[in-house]
């Protein structure tokens, strides 16, 4: 008995809008997602493995032309020839480069900052370079392991990276039509197979000042008249990280009500920060406004270019003038000695002292019912700390 075919309604692609797979029989289907975009698949058994062969976006074609593709298909599977092969033999396949290459381009407002991509663009550049110049359809797990073995001993943080955003690449590909079938790049069940599990990394803290120490330093930077010194203990009161600090600008304060609220762009975890300001960091801001632009898009900390702010070295070269050997000693190792000063020195929760850090507390479920951030409790915290660092009140 024939299979029934032709079974959605004329305006199937314009009426349906449950989630799902709606069946026009033949093997061709509607594919309605929970976003609502609507696209043709053509779903076939090639050597006892189904396959989805994509037919075109829904509103772009037509149901008369998508199930005019699917005949065409069933025509293929009849001689003996696998419909999405062929589909591939007549369309002008990308090297792995030249597909990585625009794919980065395309995704790359996900990534926060330039850094980041260039990071991207060259592990795939530089540990991938084998890869670039053959067809992207053609890439095998001797391709990979090809790349990954020179270097999987000896820079294993870099090639697990590298391994990542090969497969990345791959699923990219294979979601664009270019590939089918297992991903070469794949880690479990594949190349963990084949390649030495790395070990796991012991992560070296950044150096810090025990927090007995932080008030001597803290008197020494109050010797140098330079924007670099009033910017590292401005974040050493703040306990922020040194790129928030360097990249703040004067919209981002709240002077009279002495909160500096650093916008979700500019932190670690992506969530907007709020900063309660002791009576010290208002008296850097206020200093800083005799001396620099106070437009609100202005940089606050101003390096030799004020449109482009201290860089991180400054904060390296100010501690080298200082007798301060940076390995011993870093900007963002404040935070260490802030935590540990709370910990140790005062009664204040340990849920407020992360807080304060900008570190995610408790579980997703606890985090998804916490509205507050104890803006009121983290500014005694601070202050308290604000007045730890001070020589002068000591």
């Amino acid at each position: 008995m024939a299979r029934q075919i032709n079974r959605l309604p004329p305006r199937a692609a314009q009426t349906i809008t449950a989630p799902g797979r709606h069946g026009d029989g033949g093997g061709l289907y509607l594919v309605v997602s929970p976003t609502g975009s609507r696209k043709w698949v053509f779903r076939f058994r090639w050597k006892k493995r189904l396959t989805d062969m994509g037919m075109g976006s829904a509103s772009v074609v037509t149901l008369a032309k998508a199930r005019e593709r699917a005949a065409a298909a069933r025509v293929l599977i009849s001689e003996g020839l696998n419909p999405l092969e062929v589909k591939r033999a007549t369309r002008s396949v990308p090297t792995f480069g030249d597909f990585a290459d625009g794919l980065v381009e395309r995704v790359s407002t996900q990534w926060r900052n330039e850094k980041h991509r260039a990071q991207v663009r060259s592990t795939l550049e530089t540990y991938a370079a084998k890869l670039r110049p053959k067809p992207i359809d053609q890439i095998e797990t001797a391709d990979v392991m090809g790349a990954l073995t020179p270097i999987w001993s000896t820079k294993a943080e870099t090639a697990s990276r590298v391994r990542g955003r090969i497969e990345w690449v791959l699923d990219a590909a294979k979601a664009s039509g270019f590939r089918s079938g297992e991903n070469p790049a794949r880690w479990k069940g594949h190349l963990d197979q084949l390649l030495p599990r790395r070990q796991r990394l012991t992560r070296g803290h950044h150096a810090a000042l025990p927090f007995t120490e932080v008030p001597a330093f803290v008197a020494e930077l109050r010797d140098r008249k330079a924007t670099a010194a009033l910017a590292l203990e401005f974040t050493i009161l703040t306990a922020a990280r040194s790129g928030e600090v360097r990249g703040a600008t004067w919209q981002e304060f709240d002077l009279e009500g002495a909160v500096w609220t650093v916008p979700a762009t500019r932190m670690k975890a992506g969530r907007e920060h709020r900063v309660p300001l002791a009576k010290r960091s208002l008296a850097i801001l206020e200093a800083l406004r005799t001396i620099s632009d106070p437009a609100p898009d202005s940089l606050v900390f101003p390096g030799s270019k004020p449109s482009t702010g201290l860089s991180d070295a400054a904060f390296s070269a100010l501690l080298k003038r200082m007798g301060r050997e940076t390995g011993s000693l870093t900007p963002h190792g404040f935070r260490s000695s802030f935590r540990d000063w709370a910990g140790e020195m005062t009664a204040f929760p340990r849920d407020v002292a992360e807080l304060c850090l900008a570190h995610a507390v408790g579980d997703m479920t606890e985090r998804a019912y916490r509205r507050g951030d104890a803006l009121q409790k983290r500014r005694e915290l601070m202050d308290a700390w604000a007045n730890h660092c001070d020589p002068i009140a000591r």
